[in-house]
């Protein structure tokens, strides 16, 4: 393990800013920081291959009747429904092979859409726009992280909430060691700071209701 130099990198691929550092050498992956959001970052050119990809997500047991699986969901479930009305039109965005968020939200009387780009590939999703767009346990997985905020922005109608659980970076000094790092599909790293930044480049509003869930709100028509 050894700390990055310190020459400036091309800009952050979270919110483009032209600040991007080294910031970390360890398992022969070198990752990044970003001066402005603080997102932490594997350089570009260690991106995983798709087929790497799929066969990691494959080693997960996502059952969408595993109560396990389900409380770890309520995370941001729960959050997520508290801030919207009843009966919306909502997308499971990269709900995997077992969507099981999709089942919860629609147990609470939504319909919900599912994309995926490895096991729900169906295009046709995401030519709609949406009343809420759910996100758990996927924004880590972006190779282009600022575009698909700016693809998310676009599926989400006037006033519609993007819900997003994924585990917050807080701590440098343990990065090396942490278990979120150590999953090769795990990419980028988000803080509190970072959904702030990519929140005000959209006009969106942010509000972090519990521990590694980010709710963010499009704009209304007024």
């Amino acid at each position: 393990m050894t700390m990055g130099g310190g020459e400036m990198v091309k800009a952050c691929p979270v919110c483009r800013a032209g600040a991007a550092l080294p910031f970390l050498s360890v398992g022969g992956r070198d990752y990044r920081r970003c001066a402005q959001c603080e997102a932490r970052f594997l350089d570009p050119a260690q991106l995983p291959a798709p087929d790497e990809e799929r066969a990691e997500y494959l080693r997960h047991q996502n059952d969408p009747d595993d109560p396990h699986y389900r409380r770890f969901l309520a995370r941001l479930a729960e959050p997520l429904l508290a801030a919207l009305g009843p009966e919306l039109e909502g997308l499971d965005f990269g709900c995997g092979p077992g969507p099981a968020l999709a089942a919860m939200l629609r147990e609470a009387g939504h319909r919900v859409a599912l994309y995926d780009p490895f096991f729900h590939p169906d295009t046709g999703a995401l030519s709609r726009r949406y009343d809420f767009v759910a996100c758990a346990e996927v924004v880590e997985h972006f190779h282009d992280p600022a575009g698909m905020f700016d693809r998310l922005d676009g599926l989400l109608r006037p006033g519609g909430v993007l819900g997003v659980m994924t585990c917050f970076q807080t701590d440098d000094a343990r990065f090396a060691d942490w278990h979120y790092r150590r999953d090769p599909t795990h990419v980028v790293f988000y803080r509190a700071r970072t959904f702030a930044v990519l929140a005000a480049q959209r006009s969106w509003s942010c509000a972090i209701p519990r521990k590694d869930v980010a709710l963010l709100r499009k704009p209304g028509t007024g």
